[in-house]
């Protein structure tokens, strides 16, 4: 099930988060540096907004239903055994933070973000594994 479309997409999400490690470097105090702050925050959304994409890629080819909402794109992966439920609660979460990083700047909140930085890049890995072993 692998076309160009998914392969871009997974590749974007790599990418994304290479950046943000390259920024990061798993060091809090990077968080305080605007700039690289600024790049976390971007390459986070950029992974969030590609694994949107590519949930509402795979719903659309393997006619699976019509989201009304990105979370719904997940749960229709999950309902088709694409993704695990576990999985699809970590992506949901994710597009939460990415609502509030794009509609509500002023409001984000570094101890979740560093908290994501720290335990859930991780879970980007996984749905994209997830998805190329699908």
């Amino acid at each position: 099930m692998k076309n160009d479309v998914i392969l871009n997409k997974i590749s974007m999400i790599e990418r994304c988060i290479r950046r943000i490690h390259e920024e990061y470097a798993d060091t809090p105090s990077n968080l305080k540096n605007y700039t690289k702050q600024d790049s976390v925050v971007l390459n986070l959304q950029r992974a969030c907004e590609a694994s949107i994409d590519l949930a509402m890629h795979i719903v659309a080819e393997k006619k699976l239903g019509l989201p009304q909402n990105s979370r719904d794109a997940f749960y229709f992966l999950e309902n088709e055994g694409i993704i695990s439920s576990s999985l699809s609660n970590k992506m949901k979460a994710m597009e939460g933070f990415r609502n509030i990083a794009v509609h509500d700047y002023q409001e984000l909140n570094l101890e979740i973000l560093q908290k994501i930085l720290d335990n859930h890049l991780v879970d980007f890995a996984e749905y994209t594994k997830t998805i190329l072993r699908y």
